[in-house]
């Protein structure tokens, strides 16, 4: 199947006509009505400095549905003696600056471009990008972000300077969004790390199936930490 080259028209193509390896489209733009509109088709941008916005529908798709959590035997005291303190929207910027800065092996450079860092601190701005920030002795040490729309959640990136502090992040965020009835976390594509707390595959069909059910209105559109009560001063 061809790539489509998108113009400035607000469209995509169907996601069933992607290539094998996922790939849907190239061009385009990062403006927030087009990032929002590829999230409802279950479609996301992955690219890198060196190549041209590229879009991504992938078959299988992989996701964390919150009822199906693990939580490892060894988490589970770290979890209850409350080593780390966990808020939301409180350092979105630093939280993708992180992201974009580790270093990941069998990874050269990052995906998080200057654009899509700019691109997805406008989509905060407006109460559709959140972030989770793992905090331990007042300092910064994990976090992941992601897009919020209804009742679904879209992971981008996770980082971690501590050991298990992002895994506390995602396991508090999980708990949280399962009490907001939220039906999926959309993990994109599979990594050992997210099989460990329960994502699978499934097909890209019934995943777009599933997402069009949770585009319902969920009240969370708006600083995370003020709407669940999560919110740590910094200095």
């Amino acid at each position: 199947m061809p790539i489509f080259a998108l113009n400035e028209s607000l469209l995509f193509p169907p996601p069933h006509l992607a290539e094998p390896d996922g790939i849907l489209a190239i061009g385009g733009d990062l403006t927030p009505q087009r990032l929002l509109l590829a999230y409802e088709k279950g479609i996301f941008p992955w690219y890198s400095e060196t190549e041209p916005i590229l879009w991504w529908s992938p078959d299988p798709r992989f996701v964390l549905y919150p009822d199906a959590l693990k939580i490892a035997k060894s988490m589970r005291p770290i979890l209850r003696k409350g080593i780390f303190q966990v808020s939301y929207d409180q350092e979105f910027k630093q939280v993708v600056g992180r992201c974009k800065q580790i270093a990941r092996p069998g990874q050269e450079g990052t995906w998080i471009t200057g654009d899509m860092m700019n691109a997805y601190c406008t989509l905060h701005d407006m109460g559709f990008a959140h972030s989770v920030e793992v905090w331990k002795d007042d300092q910064l040490v994990g976090g992941l972000y992601g897009v919020s729309l209804g009742r679904c959640f879209f992971g981008e990136s996770m980082f971690a300077e501590v050991s298990n502090a992002s895994k506390v992040g995602f396991i508090t965020m999980v708990q949280d969004l399962r009490e907001r009835q939220f039906q999926l976390i959309d993990c994109q594509v599979p990594t050992q790390h997210l099989a460990s707390f329960g994502a699978i595959e499934i097909a890209r069909q019934q995943f777009l199936t599933e997402l069009e059910e949770g585009l319902i209105p969920s009240g969370m559109i708006g600083n995370w930490g003020q709407l669940m009560g999560r919110t740590i001063p910094t200095q």
